[in-house]
């Protein structure tokens, strides 16, 4: 049994923000637009936990399933899902097209760009939660700061980037995509529920709400979990936790509550 505090690696990017919340990493005047989470030494976890930091949108993008990945010969696809922790008034979410399109459209939508005025954007606030799985055509907006869990798998296929010298992916995004509306119905779940946010039957992981009282213990019990607090204060094994970590426990782990603890728990199925 471990429990080990994963390192927080601040990645760059031009969509990034320099306004990065204190308590989850000094941006140092640099644009941070991803915190990732991974162990010291050099192991392959199947999630990826990070935080997104935006101040525009996001290219319009899509991944594979698992089956479609392993076809190519990569490890995996991806699924992933996002909590929203702060949002601007006009932040949007693109998830899913407004209309079903056939693939010849959808194909001329992303070469002239009208694929962004197709894009069901959605208006998010803190607590807004949504599962993206993989096929969904989805574009983060800017203003937005969120977590998301996924499966650790990089692979991911651009449709649009707005103009951006970036490479685009339209064969393989064409052949993954489903260009319809997204099925799931908007979620929004206060950070003091206490509810599964992502649930089988065919989900890559599990994800939970929890809560914990100031001056409670106890006990978390799973193969491989992913504990992200994002409110309170506390040890975990006996080691201080706060928000803003993540931290990977493999077995079991006794946690404590010096605060009002508020965390996301992952779990593989």
């Amino acid at each position: 049994m471990t429990t080990t505090r994963l390192l927080a690696h601040a990645v760059e990017k031009p969509w990034g923000r320099t306004d990065i919340p204190g308590h989850i990493a000094a941006a140092d005047g640099r644009r941070i637009g991803e915190l990732w989470f991974s162990p010291e030494q050099d192991k392959n976890l199947p999630l990826l936990v990070k935080y997104i930091f935006t101040s525009e949108k996001l290219s319009v993008q899509v991944h594979p399933n698992d089956a479609q990945a392993q076809e190519c010969g990569l490890a995996g696809g991806k699924s992933e899902c996002w909590y929203i922790l702060d949002a601007r008034p006009d932040a949007r979410l693109g998830i899913g097209l407004t209309r079903e399109l056939t693939p010849e459209e959808l194909r001329a939508a992303a070469l002239d760009g009208s694929i962004e005025g197709l894009m069901d954007w959605k208006p998010v606030e803190p607590g807004s939660f949504y599962y993206i799985p993989a096929g969904t055509i989805h574009a983060i907006g800017g203003g937005v700061t969120l977590v998301e869990v996924q499966q650790n798998n990089d692979v991911t296929y651009r449709l649009y980037d707005y103009g951006r010298p970036r490479e685009l992916h339209l064969e393989e995004a064409m052949a993954v995509s489903l260009p319809a509306p997204y099925a799931m119905p908007d979620r929004i779940v206060p950070a003091t529920a206490e509810e599964r946010l992502v649930a089988g039957p065919g989900t890559p992981f599990l994800l939970d709400m929890m809560q914990a009282g100031a001056g409670t213990q106890q006990q978390i019990e799973g193969e491989t979990l992913w504990f992200i607090p994002l409110a309170g204060a506390g040890t975990i094994d006996g080691q201080p936790w706060r928000q803003g970590e993540c931290w990977l426990i493999e077995g079991s782990a006794a946690l404590t509550a010096d605060q009002h603890m508020s965390a996301l728990l992952a779990r593989l199925p």
